[in-house]
């Protein structure tokens, strides 16, 4: 039976509209958040109770108007509003704070930038000519424009240290590090995933490697976690030349930025360069096989790399194609063994 031949109430129409209207609304929804972040609000609101008229002059803002947004985030889960004109945080918006350890406040600020929500305009471009959607609309590719704005690339790599927090503090206990001696982050940024794993195994040592732009906070991250003088950074481009010396190359979140053809040319470089005894491990996203509503945001990141960056997250499957393609074996795959992100674990083989 499909959706069209089952007979509903009216109230249940009314519910099936509601849950499409507030699914249409999202775009909403991520501006509101944007502007919460942006003005600090979560700061001001911290552990307590705020009056919409106390954070308006704090934040110079028009009270009336403040106020119906925080009510509208309130509706959504981010506040609430214990009593009339004043709010709190909930535990979803607490996140929003710079100062909680699970801060997404950086986060928020980069996907609700003006160039994202931009970009996201030629989502039509992109699904009807597979190009990515941001050379349409920026004439330049993501990276390149990034760039070109040092306060947005900066922005840029404190979002995605947010978002590696919690998954590198999961990959450091998840991983068994004990048979390696030097780990080789390739794409590492700002050095979040070897500051958590390398306070736990002092008989290890790590190299950040990056782009230039893309490990300029890495220094003071390791200094801050105390391994400064167990973790080099290193800038160069992974595509050419790469640490020789590692026995583990961790490749984190770098794969749903390329297209096949992209991360097909990365795996060779690796394979060519890394020893014959290292052991690569591809720690992100791997798709079901088929789509369902229980894993949506795997989905919209997804789209989101085919609009931004011509990438595309990827299967089981597609993984092990991939891999075996260019030249490794894969030894091992866990599912969810990093929360959302899982592993994939490879060692030098021969290409197909």
């Amino acid at each position: 039976m499909t959706s069209s031949t089952v007979e509903h109430t009216p109230a249940e129409r009314m519910s099936l509209r509601a849950a499409l209207i507030e699914r249409i609304g999202g775009y909403m929804t991520a501006h509101a958040i944007g502007l919460t972040a942006e003005l600090g609000l979560a700061d001001l609101i911290k552990d307590g109770v705020r009056d919409s008229a106390e954070l308006a002059a704090e934040t110079r803002t028009h009270e009336p108007s403040l106020r119906r947004l925080l009510r509208m985030l309130a509706a959504v889960g981010i506040t609430s509003e214990p009593e009339p004109g004043r709010f709190a945080l909930t535990e979803v918006g607490a996140q929003l704070r710079s100062d909680s350890p699970d801060s997404l406040r950086a986060f928020a600020r980069m996907f609700c930038h003006p160039s994202l929500f931009s970009a996201w305009q030629g989502l039509g471009h992109a699904i009807s000519s597979g190009e990515r959607a941001y050379d349409h609309v920026f004439g330049k590719e993501f990276y390149a424009h990034l760039s070109e704005q040092p306060e947005l690339s900066a922005l840029f790599n404190e979002a995605m240290g947010e978002e590696s927090r919690i998954a590198a503090g999961q990959l450091a206990a998840g991983y068994d590090y004990s048979g390696f001696k030097k780990v080789v982050d390739l794409g590492g940024g700002d050095g979040t995933l070897l500051a958590a794993v390398l306070p736990g195994n002092p008989h290890l040592r790590g190299v950040v490697f990056d782009s230039a732009s893309g490990v300029a906070e890495a220094p003071g991250v390791v200094a801050a976690a105390g391994v400064a003088d167990r973790c080099e950074v290193m800038a160069g481009d992974f595509f050419q030349d790469i640490p020789t010396d590692g026995d583990l190359y961790v490749i984190k979140s770098v794969f749903q930025d390329w297209g096949d053809e992209d991360s097909r040319a990365l795996l060779r470089s690796v394979r060519a360069q890394m020893p014959d005894a290292a052991t690569l491990l591809i720690v992100g996203t791997v798709l079901p096989e088929t789509s369902s509503p229980e894993f949506p945001i795997m989905f919209f990141t997804d789209v989101n790399m085919l609009v931004n960056t011509g990438g595309r997250e990827r299967t089981e499957s597609e993984f092990r194609a991939m891999l075996e393609d260019t030249g490794f074996t894969v030894r091992a795959v866990r599912l969810g063994a990093a929360g959302p992100l899982s592993f994939i674990e490879a060692v030098p083989g021969e290409a197909r």
